[in-house]
């Protein structure tokens, strides 16, 4: 998972996760936050923070909208990898192994101001 619109040189990874459940049945929770690593067996490697976990999307208050891209691929034989990698040794790993893709693209916006008091609280004027 990365976001394009980080602003940094690169996009900022948010997860590389591989060796999922075939069945496609991956639970809520399953890939941990930073630092926790994965619940579920998966295995899970560096984001851009370089802890190993999911990183939560958090664009910059009025960074504006930012894009989420969920990449997955089928590989014809599992990566060879180091322990917990990052993304371009996940990239190294795929190359000449990629069957197919799929790409969906989530989008996020903080706004202009963080929300500031507790969910569902009533607004004042």
């Amino acid at each position: 998972v990365e976001d394009s619109d980080a602003p940094s040189p690169q996009p900022l990874v948010h997860a590389v996760v591989w060796d999922l459940p075939p069945d496609g049945d991956l639970k809520e929770g399953a890939i941990a936050r930073d630092g926790a690593g994965s619940a579920d067996g998966s295995d899970v490697g560096r984001n851009s923070f370089l802890g190993e976990g999911w990183l939560p999307p958090d664009p910059p208050t009025g960074h504006g909208e930012h894009h989420y891209a969920f990449q997955l691929f089928a590989l014809s034989a599992g990566p060879d990898l180091p322990e917990t990698p990052g993304r371009s040794a996940m990239l190294e790993a795929m190359a000449g192994r990629v069957l197919a893709a799929g790409l969906l693209t989530g989008t996020y916006s903080r706004g202009q101001e963080a929300p500031v008091g507790q969910v569902g609280a009533p607004a004042t004027a």
